[in-house]
């Protein structure tokens, strides 16, 4: 993928691509989630490197710093255990079907690449710092930018297709705020001459058929699965 300083996205040495984690600054308790979509740093030392908008909003711009990164993997995705919910956790261990898995936490430093004159960030703002007991609002806001990425491989469900790009944001946004459990899993896609908004990807026509039948339940629409090789 093409990096865009203004996605959520992370460079990982091992972490699954494409795939998510959860990255905390211990030190003012903001945390993000991002998508790894590149590998590196290759420092010794360093274990993660973020974008430009991703270091913004984790407080972290002024170069090395201690941060700790959870994966998430896509069944804590699809049950919604990714969230610091407490409800949502005792529903998740509650259901004999779900084995809730604990990823390990890792601390580390994090270096974001250098950017002298940087352009101020399209209709955002740095969200301020939270508490450690409200840092959910931190993380709805790290995950509302929309990202235009080259799509990885794999199955995607498309929710829509638009001619303006406008309109794919505002639908990403409000899908995004109705529906959390698909927020990390939304990208959009430019593809001439229409931005198409897809969720994915996954790793089987079966697994992205499921996905669809849950997105048509809660959102009252069509999907398609579009395969991407």
């Amino acid at each position: 993928e093409v990096y865009n300083m203004y996605a959520m996205t992370a460079a990982h040495k091992t972490l699954p691509i494409p795939s998510y984690a959860r990255v905390r600054n211990p030190a003012n308790g903001n945390e993000i989630l991002v998508r790894v979509n590149d590998r590196g740093p290759f420092v010794k030392g360093r274990i993660v490197d973020l974008s430009y908008t991703a270091a913004l909003k984790l407080g972290v711009l002024r170069g090395v710093a201690i941060v700790e990164v959870e994966r998430i993997t896509f069944d804590d995705i699809r049950t919604g255990a990714w969230r610091r919910d407490a409800t949502t956790a005792v529903a998740v261990a509650a259901d004999p079907a779900v084995v809730p898995v604990v990823a390990p936490v890792m601390a580390a430093a994090v270096e974001v690449p250098a950017a002298p004159a940087i352009p101020p960030l399209p209709d955002a703002a740095p969200a301020p710092a939270p508490t450690p007991a409200t840092a959910e609002p931190a993380i709805a806001s790290a995950s509302a930018a929309p990202a235009y990425t080259a799509p990885a491989r794999g199955f995607w469900v498309q929710l829509g297709a638009f001619r303006e790009r406008g309109g794919a944001e505002d639908f990403q946004r409000r899908v995004m705020a109705e529906h959390d459990w698909l927020a990390p899993l939304l990208a959009v896609f430019i593809d001439l001459p229409l931005f198409r908004l897809q969720a994915g990807p996954y790793p089987s026509r079966d697994d992205a058929r499921g996905a669809a039948e849950q997105i048509r339940a809660a959102l009252r629409l069509v999907p398609v699965i579009v395969e991407r090789r």
